[in-house]
């Protein structure tokens, strides 16, 4: 199979930092393809709402081009990309008038055979392989003592009948890739809900109250950071968190999927764009580094203790 990538306008934009952790994590592990030439917006919450045809047509020029460069899958890491290619591949078989017409519309041979997958679809397939080179690294991982909130948002698993992936009440898929990662997966409320979407600018305030509540839930259960797949559902998390009023008043950091699995593969935090975040992740880091210490000290006493214990028992 010959996959592509298609970045999506907030990939080369305000989610630079997922591009660049998306890139170097599948480069580490194996995964080849190649970033569809001349890809254009999606139409994701601007096309879809206005006209039906362009909604479909948009993610349908992407698609077409995939499969002119070779492409039998495509990988939409957005999670509002990845919807609209889906949703448009389900438009298509469902209206043959339409796709009829797609050829003509988009100036190019249209047969709508290439794939969608998201990001954690990939990553899961990969899970065994995350595992055993997360197990392989010298020094003890401080994802080991991290509890992380897994967040699916609106997009990636709704509707169940377009994304065809996990189940779009209670997904799973998230929790064992960051369970592969060595940290532990939080039970928490707000796994599906709604951020505020695209609705940042527009409808602020709504988007700090739906965000809010969503970050108050993953603290009130133990988490020590969220982790997302969607560059719209990141940026309501982290970049509004200055705007709101949170309980305790500690900021809660927000992981991105890839960046999450590039720590425990042992990539470098520069590689993975930790930096650009808005909620400072060296404290989250600092900490979960100690704890990891603290855990291999401990360790190592109870078994040099056990081990005193039997030599004086013989």
């Amino acid at each position: 199979m010959t996959l592509a990538y298609y970045p999506g306008c907030s990939l080369h934009g305000t989610s630079r930092e997922y591009d660049e952790s998306f890139r170097a994590v599948t480069a580490a592990l194996g995964i080849e393809m190649t970033e569809i030439d001349d890809w254009s917006c999606c139409g994701a919450s601007s096309a879809h709402p206005t006209n039906h045809t362009l909604g479909v047509a948009l993610p349908a020029r992407n698609l077409a081009l995939a499969a002119e460069q070779g492409a039998d899958e495509v990988v939409a890491p957005c999670a509002a990309c990845f919807n609209r290619l889906a949703a448009a591949r389900y438009e298509l078989k469902r209206d043959p008038l339409l796709a009829g017409h797609m050829s003509h519309i988009l100036d190019r041979p249209f047969a709508n055979n290439v794939a969608v997958r998201n990001v954690i679809d990939l990553l899961l397939q990969q899970a065994p392989l995350i595992e055993e080179q997360a197990a392989a690294q010298i020094e003890a991982s401080p994802l080991a003592q991290m509890k992380l909130a897994a967040y699916y948002g609106c997009l990636l698993v709704r509707p169940a009948e377009i994304t065809g992936f996990d189940d779009a009440e209670q997904p799973s898929s998230m929790e064992s890739v960051i369970s592969a990662c060595g940290a532990t997966p939080v039970k928490w409320n707000m796994a599906v809900e709604c951020c505020g979407g695209a609705f940042s600018i527009s409808r602020t305030s709504s988007v700090v109250r739906l965000s809010r509540a969503i970050i108050n839930d993953a603290r009130e259960h133990g988490a020590d950071a969220i982790v997302v797949a969607c560059p719209l559902c990141h940026s309501n998390l982290d970049f509004r968190q200055a705007a709101m009023t949170l309980r305790d008043q500690a900021p809660m950091p927000v992981l991105f999927l890839t960046q999450l699995v590039g720590l425990a593969i042992g990539l470098p935090r520069d590689a993975l764009g930790l930096s650009r975040h808005f909620v400072d992740t060296k404290p989250l880091f600092a900490k979960a580094t100690a704890d990891a210490a603290a855990a291999v000290r401990a360790a190592a006493e109870a078994a040099a203790t056990k081990a005193a214990a039997k030599a004086g028992a013989s």
